[in-house]
């Protein structure tokens, strides 16, 4: 009785198999017809066979046709791809036969950004890659790191495509992964200081932070552009000691320099706001601070259908008196004229309003004067942020001094008061920033000095400078050097600026900047002619 149950189940279970075979051959068309047949056929003899038998001669045909349909259920694509073989036992789990699994599409994003980002992985950084194992040592152990970040980086776009703008907090999140591999490539420079690649991986180490370009609004693009010309004061240097040792290392510059520029053009194309988020999914976007505003008030309603015709001829009628209309004004005759009757000026003032003459008079607001003014109650500042020096609200310091700065480095001296700053080397620009009875010493600038809203400021240049400008400063004092006198100064709404050119003798000659200009209309009057008015005392 128990064979004959076990035989029963299994029957049921083959009809189940052939019937959801039978389905997907149907639906598919994978299996050809005799195939089929002969499976029935055989499922059928099995049967008939197996009903005139013994119960043990029974199920052994039952297995053999419960073999048949697994084999054919195998033949089917959908099930070879996506379902694992049923074992051969004479019991299988009715759960997992009965109800195939259904067929589960994977989307692939098809964007623009990421095959922009892709082609620029496959071209300029593939070839950067290549020639960066050519060269070996640091070069390429540096290099494999600078692909691990753009490869973040690509992931990190995959990602924006195919969801909407997270949070700020989560932002920072999942820009964890190519924050850090921007910091190792710098720390891989900073401990391979010995190295005599020390250039290049400086090259890189400098220019790499155009990554950041992500978290950049809302205008990412002139940021690369940013980094990319910080690197190149290095990729220069090696140009200089490798371009008659081996051409390799200048292809490897050009290939860096390729590489930041394509990224900054892709940035410009499709990023030009900031990195584009595909909008689905992700975090709400804050509502506006403070509410809405409210509504405008409502114009009161004016009914003009009210006016009578009689009303409006009426005052038309009037309006067209012409001369006639001031008639009915009493004349003032030369009796009541207070220039010629000097007795009626001494009569009682004229009548002014008791809350206005109560109010007690209101002080006048100075007018805004250049400089620092009051020095606000901060801490002073000396420190060195990127290629940046900050100096800001000093006062009575006259000791401050930068050196082994780089040439692209900038000071930058801010709200400081009786304070002298001494700058050695070479750098890029000095520029001073509502200071107040200050003096700045330098060697020499690559580009400019800048004096902007400053009060009694002085400057001496010891080697060279291109330009000098200054802005809304009252009171600069300029000396210059013997190498310096070709220099180009730019003046603007500023006064008491003097030059001071030096002499063989080591005196120095007193110029002053003219401060009045003559404008002239020329003839025929086809524009202006500005020349300045020099000071004749």
């Amino acid at each position: 009785m128990e064979s004959e149950s076990v035989a029963k189940n299994m029957r049921h279970l083959i009809k189940l198999f052939e019937s959801q075979g039978s389905l997907h051959e149907e639906a598919l068309n994978v299996v050809n017809k005799p195939d089929s047949d002969d499976a029935n056929s055989h499922g059928g003899e099995v049967e008939s066979s197996a009903a005139g038998q013994s119960p043990a001669a029974e199920l052994e045909a039952l297995i053999e046709r419960l073999e048949s349909v697994t084999s054919r259920l195998e033949r089917l694509p959908i099930l070879r791809a996506r379902t694992p073989t049923p074992p051969r036992s004479p019991a299988p789990s009715p759960v997992c036969i009965v109800t195939p699994p259904p067929l589960i599409q994977e989307i692939v994003v098809d964007s623009m950004s990421v095959n922009g980002y892709q082609d620029l992985v496959q071209g300029p950084l593939r070839t950067y890659l290549q020639l960066s194992q050519q060269i070996g040592g640091d070069v390429a152990t540096h290099a494999n790191l600078v692909n691990e970040a753009f490869q973040e980086q690509l992931r990190y776009i995959q990602l924006a495509v195919s969801r909407g703008k997270p949070s700020e907090a989560e932002q920072m999140q999942l820009l964890t992964p190519t924050s850090n591999k921007i910091s190792a490539i710098q720390q891989f420079r900073e401990k391979n200081r010995a190295s005599q690649y020390f250039n290049h991986l400086s090259a890189i180490s400098e220019s790499i932070p155009a990554l950041g370009w992500v978290a950049i609004s809302p205008t990412p693009a002139p940021y690369v552009k940013e980094m990319n010309d910080a690197g190149q004061f290095y990729t220069n240097r090696v140009l200089k000691d490798w371009k008659e040792k081996n051409k390799t290392h200048v292809e490897w510059c050009r290939a860096w320099v390729q590489l930041l520029t394509e990224l900054q053009a892709y940035v410009k194309q499709y990023h030009t706001t900031g990195l584009v988020w595909s909008g689905k999914g992700g975090a709400a976007p804050p509502p506006p601070p403070g509410g809405m505003p409210p509504p405008p008030p409502v114009l009161p309603d004016v009914d003009f259908s009210n006016m009578s015709v009689d009303d409006r001829s009426a005052l038309f009628a009037e309006i067209n008196q012409g001369e006639g209309i001031t008639s009915h004004l009493r004349k003032v005759t030369s009796e009541m004229q207070t220039h010629k009757n000097p007795q009626l000026r001494q009569g009682p003032a004229p009548y002014k309003p008791a809350a206005a003459a109560a109010a007690p008079a209101r002080p006048a607001k100075p007018l805004p004067t250049p400089g620092a003014g009051a020095l606000p109650d901060k801490p002073p500042v000396f420190a060195r942020d990127g290629k940046k020096w900050l100096i800001e609200y000093q006062k009575g310091n006259s000791n401050l001094v930068v050196e082994n700065a780089d040439m692209n480095n900038v000071v930058y001296m801010f709200r400081c008061r009786d304070s002298a700053l001494t700058v050695r080397g070479k750098i890029n620009g000095v520029v001073l920033d509502s200071c107040t009875k200050c003096a700045v010493v330098f060697d020499n600038l690559v580009s400019s000095v800048e004096f902007v809203n400053c009060q009694s400021v002085q400057m001496q240049v010891l080697g060279k400078v291109p330009t000098i400008s200054i802005d809304k400063t009252d009171g600069c004092q300029i000396y210059l050097s013997q190498e310096a006198l070709d220099v180009e100064i730019v003046s603007s709404k500023s006064s008491e600026m003097n030059v001071l050119v030096p002499k063989s003798n080591g005196d120095y000659t007193e110029h002053p900047i003219p401060e009045q200009f003559k404008t002239l209309v020329n003839k025929p009057p086809t524009g202006l002619t500005t020349s300045p008015v020099e000071n004749k005392g």
